[in-house]
């Protein structure tokens, strides 16, 4: 079986290093397609995503951010933490609404797909960014979905955007915050007053790329050139379906990565934290990578 993975091939030279944070915006951005809209949550990477790819693939793209500041032209880089809910973020937007004109937006199907980050993920693609534990006295708590589960109720499509963690690719999240194909079972969502045929789409690590099968389970498709399978499935506590052909993603570019560095993230507050580095010789096409 032929997996379709809907990501363009990278445009330019492959990068010599670069760590596994821009491997996973690059592999992002090239996900995105002209002509389509796209709500992002709050900022880092899956902003970085839609911007980079703007910038490189599809130009006809628009985005509306979490808080409902629909198609800016942000002023970049970013302020620390400034990549929404600030006047550089929302520069010359077509409008400024709020959240609830986002939801409004994509209740009437006007919002293609939906970008997250998350702290878990299960094998129906429900996510939990609320509680890691049982919920109550002694859970660890987070922040939250905020926007999150009105993005991810209601885009047609929803990306998601984790690390490759044994902690984060679990059978059942601790808590669903927003909602992915639910108990998994046909029509679990629309039951519960979801719009039909929405839901998730794609889960993208920095090692990883994942669909969903035709019963809504969590499926990997593809891998990072410096990984193997049986790596990648090490890292997940509850192990997803493997596709019967697994692809090799490609690496990022020296392109993509002079926008990533030079005009989105110049301080690496984003991408080069807590991120191993991978070298590429491209003599050999070997890739070795550097715990971060």
């Amino acid at each position: 079986m032929t997996v379709n993975l809907d990501i363009r091939a990278g445009i330019g030279t492959k990068a010599s290093s670069f760590n596994e944070r821009e491997m996973q915006i690059c592999t992002v951005a090239r996900m995105v397609e002209d002509g389509k809209t796209y709500w992002v949550a709050g900022g880092g990477s899956p902003m970085y995503a839609v911007l980079l790819a703007i910038k490189l693939y599809a130009r006809g793209a628009q985005y509306i951010t979490e808080d409902g500041v629909i198609a800016p032209e942000p002023m970049l880089p970013f302020e620390p933490v400034m990549t929404m809910v600030s006047s550089r973020a929302g520069y010359r937007a077509l409008a400024w609404g709020t959240m609830n004109t986002a939801g409004n937006h994509a209740q009437l199907g006007l919002m293609d797909y939906g970008l997250l980050n998350t702290l878990q993920v299960d094998q129906h693609g429900n996510i939990n960014s609320t509680a890691i534990g049982p919920y109550g006295a002694g859970a660890r708590r987070f922040g939250g979905p905020g926007g999150a589960d009105s993005i991810a109720a209601l885009c047609w499509r929803t990306i998601l955007m984790t690390d490759q963690e044994k902690r984060k690719f679990v059978e059942r999240v601790d808590f669903i915050s927003s909602p992915g194909f639910l108990d998994g079972t046909e029509g679990a969502r629309e039951r519960v007053g979801l719009p039909p045929d929405t839901g998730p789409y794609r889960v993208v690590t920095p090692w990883a790329m994942y669909d969903y099968t035709d019963n809504r389970k969590l499926r990997l498709v593809a891998i990072a050139p410096w990984v193997t399978v049986d790596q990648v499935l090490a890292e997940c506590e509850y192990p997803p379906v493997v596709g019967d052909q697994v692809a090799t993603l490609d690496s990022p570019t020296e392109e993509e990565l002079h926008i990533l560095r030079t005009e989105l993230d110049p301080r690496g507050q984003n991408t080069a934290e807590r991120s191993a580095w991978v070298m590429f010789d491209a003599e050999s096409g070997a890739y070795t990578r550097a715990d971060g």
